[in-house]
């Protein structure tokens, strides 16, 4: 399709006519064409979420990079999975009992309003909802965000004509203005407006369908029951989350004054910086230019607006508080600030919060955001009074606003939207979050939940030395008939892999063995794995080795099972397994899978992730499904006798950074927890006679299940950013896995343990910072004394490098050898490679791209992080 650039009138006429050819087209797709266009269209967004959040940081100087990305992967991965089995093509119910039947057609062209404050994540959220409705779509860029929006829609225009979509489908004014804007919504027939006050006005004034937000001035209301750590933790959380640009954050907190001292503490602990009353006067006079919010304070850091504003912050405060006492509209402090400025009121009573909510509500924020911390059960009767007074259309109940109002992280049935209705007590036609239907004011009441959490094993797991030819057993009583077994050449070359297939010969199943499985496994020698099984024809697979023959063997099945998969699409990140954008294939229906593990370290026999290596380009491929989870696991410790002493060292130190990070990670539970503590024990007393006495037949089998029980935990409380810098650090500098987990780990286990971090994961049940009290658990399991759980951290990290040193193991990078101009020459690209690992998104405190690298350093000189 020729270029068009839009910079004038007859230019946007001309896209125009474009876009409704494209759109009339379109709208007579099947669900089954629309579905699978939508599903390409989020995922290309979701594959290119860090390089759209640098973009938009870099074009308008708001915001945090990192959090750019968790909006941009929000705006692919929860719309997706929210409406990806909507009916939205012609009859989308029917209740044939009653003769009625609903069909769904397109509006036809809709004008896309983006703001400067999300302008890529907003972009992907209308394209994806333009796209699942059979509509055509046109964006007014922000003129300040322009190149981040336009790159944003092409990207989703792009993947969506690839499968499928009419050319022109979706399109964009180049050289955006105010005219431009106001002809663009004149001449389309539904508006989607996010943006300041004036352009919502404007869309609702243009003579067609606007669906428009209101301004946010979301008050919170600490009530004397509330809990304390959480209720300071999460508005912390939202508040600094992307500099307070979510309009859903809090403005205003109401505190009842028996809790309010101790409220303050936890804020200072957790980061905030409290203003003195000249310091709350500079503030009030830069907030506000005539009225509204001054444009150079959005979205930037607390310590930048003080120096805006005349004085200087430590560089730790993630926001200001202002301690002031009038409500009224006369007050700076009591209107949206779209930043880290935050207003603190002292209440009397339960009462008077209310009031002055209800007033903060009133006078900037009518029907978009309120919340509440309050015991949700002996505080029933606040909960519901602050319910039916506030003229909100979402009432947040000990919920982070920002993450909270956008919905599907912290609760369930509020609906997942980056565009907030206000209803008509903010002038707006909608008061949902933004979807497939804006008729009706709905007020919502959305309590916090932790979601539901899981264990998973294989079906069978078997251990005890010997154990493995009886195991085998159970092949022939499932009436398997061919056998395929993958393995490494060594231990085809030195017999072990005969152990496996002269037990098969002895039952009468007839086997072949594929031994072309190198360290690091390719994607060449799994898809030649994979043609000969479908030559053989096998009903089980047994994989046999360490974690690269295991995993080569899980994509050899998915190969078999499953020739058509893409690895770019299994590989796809996701912030909740349950919600990724690209759905697994079922597995298990050609043939059952049995791991069989030679050494002490991997845990891959009971896990559900492999990774392979595309040779091409070097990219390896993390892949992370339940459905990759082995049938059956065999842990025999007669075939770990013979491991060489490195890989004992390495291997084991592994599986001890498996346990560690499970335990610290968002994701654990008593159930993991439970069984990596009894691993650490293990590891700690068996390791070092195991390495020092490799033919120690007691410390090979306490290692063999000590390391299959760090990856059941692991498997399903997942790990943490010592693996995600660890798999960067041995892909450029090849150092042995379990070596790079060593190394990284004091300085991993000191980041993740301040009781005030930067971020906190994501995660609803990790309501506050736990892992230092997480780690001295483990210290006092250990029995290592100490006054404070600092103390104790210290006494843990001494003990593991006493560990370390014990099984040969070097103290730092560059004393692994590493030299020091190679190291600095990638670590730029090694972090922010470690930063978008999967493994990063269950670590507890959620790391900056800058402080992975300042990890990197302190390991690469041994400064352990101290």
């Amino acid at each position: 399709m020729d270029e068009l650039i839009v910079q004038d009138e007859e230019s946007l006429k001309a896209l125009i006519r474009r876009v409704r050819e494209a759109q009339v087209k379109y709208s007579t797709y099947t669900q089954e064409q629309v579905d699978k266009i939508f599903l390409a269209a989020a995922t290309a967004a979701d594959k290119v979420r860090l390089d759209l959040a640098e973009m938009a940081v870099s074009e308008t100087g708001m915001g945090i990079v990192e959090d750019k990305v968790i909006k941009n992967h929000y705006a692919a991965e929860y719309i997706y999975n929210a409406y990806r089995d909507v009916k939205t093509c012609d009859v989308v119910s029917r209740d044939d009992s009653y003769g009625v039947e609903v069909l769904a057609e397109p509006v036809g062209v809709v004008a896309a309003i983006v703001p400067t404050t999300n302008p890529t994540s907003t972009a992907i959220f209308k394209a994806l909802l333009a796209l699942k409705t059979r509509n055509g779509l046109i964006f007014s860029p922000h003129p300040r965000a322009k190149n981040c929006t336009i790159a944003a829609a092409k990207v989703v225009l792009d993947a969506a004509v690839k499968a499928g979509a009419p050319e022109g489908i979706i399109g964009w004014i180049d050289v955006p203005s105010v005219a431009l804007s106001g002809a663009v919504m004149s001449a389309c027939d539904l508006i989607l407006a996010t943006g300041g006050p004036g352009m919502v006005r404007a869309a609702y004034s243009s003579g067609k369908p606007a669906v428009g937000v209101g301004p946010g001035n979301t008050p919170v209301i600490i009530d004397s029951s509330a809990d304390i750590e959480l209720a300071a933790s999460s508005v912390l959380h939202s508040k600094s989350f992307d500099n307070g640009m979510i309009c859903a954050s809090e403005q205003s907190v109401i505190v009842l004054k028996d809790v309010y001292d101790a409220y303050k503490k936890e804020l200072g602990i957790r980061g905030a910086y409290f203003l003195n009353e000249e310091e709350i006067n500079k503030v009030r006079a830069t907030i506000l230019i005539n009225g509204s919010v001054n444009a150079k304070i959005v979205g930037q850091s607390a310590p930048t607006i003080a120096k805006l504003c005349g004085f200087e912050v430590p560089e730790t405060s993630r926001i200001l508080v202002g301690e002031v006492s009038s409500v009224e509209i006369s007050e700076p402090f009591a209107h949206e600030k779209l930043s880290p400025v935050l207003a603190m009121y002292k209440a009397e009573d339960f009462d008077d919060a209310l009031k002055k909510a209800e007033k903060l509500v009133a006078d900037g924020g009518y029907g978009h955001t309120s919340v509440i911390y309050a015991n949700e059960f002996s505080a029933k009767d606040k909960i519901a009074r602050f319910g039916d007074l506030m003229k909100t259309c979402r009432i947040l109940v000990n919920t982070p606003a920002a993450q909270g109002g956008i919905g599907d992280i912290y609760n369930f049935k509020l609906l997942p939207s980056l565009t907030l209705g206000c209803g008509s007590w903010g002038g707006n036609s909608v008061s949902e979050n933004v979807s497939v239907k804006h008729l009706l004011n709905y007020k919502t009441v959305a309590k916090r939940r932790e979601n539901m959490l899981w264990f998973r094993a294989p079906e069978k797991v078997y251990f005890k030395k010997g154990c493995m030819p009886v195991a085998l057993e159970e092949l022939k009583e499932m009436g398997k008939k061919r056998v395929f077994i993958v393995t490494d050449e060594f231990l085809f070359k030195s017999g072990f892999s005969k152990l496996v297939s002269d037990r098969l010969n002895e039952m009468g199943i007839v086997n072949t063995t594929f031994s072309d499985v190198q360290p690091d496994p390719t994607l060449a020698s799994a898809k030649k794995g994979a043609e000969a099984m479908r030559s053989f024809e096998p009903d089980a697979i047994i994989a046999l080795g360490g974690g690269s023959a295991l995993d080569a063997g899980k994509i050899m099945w998915v190969l078999y099972e499953h020739p058509e998969v893409d690895f770019a699409d299994m590989a796809m990140r996701f912030m909740d397994i349950r919600k990724r954008v690209y759905k697994f294939p079922k597995m298990g229906e050609k043939a059952y899978f049995v791991a069989i593990a030679t050494t002490a370290g991997t845990g891959s026999e009971v896990t559900p992730f492999a990774v392979i290596t595309d040779e091409s380009n070097g990219l390896k491929y993390p892949i992370a499904d339940y459905e990759l989870l082995p049938k059956m696991a065999i842990c025999d410790p007669a075939l770990m006798m013979s491991i060489p002493k490195g890989l004992t060292a390495n291997s084991g130190y592994d599986a001890m950074v498996h346990s560690l990070e499970a335990i610290a990670s968002v994701m654990s539970s008593e159930y993991t927890d439970g069984i990596a503590k009894e691993a650490i024990k293990m590891i700690f007393e068996y390791l070092p006679i195991a390495y020092k006495d490799g033919s120690n037949e007691k410390a090979r089998a306490k290692m063999a299940n000590a390391a299959t029980m760090a990856g059941m935990a692991f498997a399903n409380a997942f790990l943490g950013i010592c693996h995600s810098m660890a798999h960067k650090l041995g892909s450029y500098h090849h150092l042995p896995h379990g070596m790079a987990n060593a190394l990284l780990l004091p300085a991993v286990m000191r980041f993740n343990a301040s009781e005030a971090p930067t971020k906190i994961g994501t995660f609803p049940q990790y309501d506050h910072p736990v892992c230092l009290r997480r780690y001295a658990e483990v210290a006092e399991m250990m029995g290592l004394k100490g006054k404070t759980d600092e103390e104790k951290l210290e006494k843990l990290i001494d003990k593991l490098n006493d560990l370390r040193k014990e099984v040969g193991l070097p103290a730092s990078i560059k004393d692994a050898g590493v030299p020091e101009d190679k190291f600095l020459a990638t670590l730029d690209e090694m972090c922010r490679a470690a930063f978008d690992d999967q493994c990063t998104g269950a670590n507890p405190r959620y790391p900056m791209i800058a402080e992975i690298k300042q990890i990197y350093l302190d390991a690469y000189y041994g400064k352990e992080g101290k």
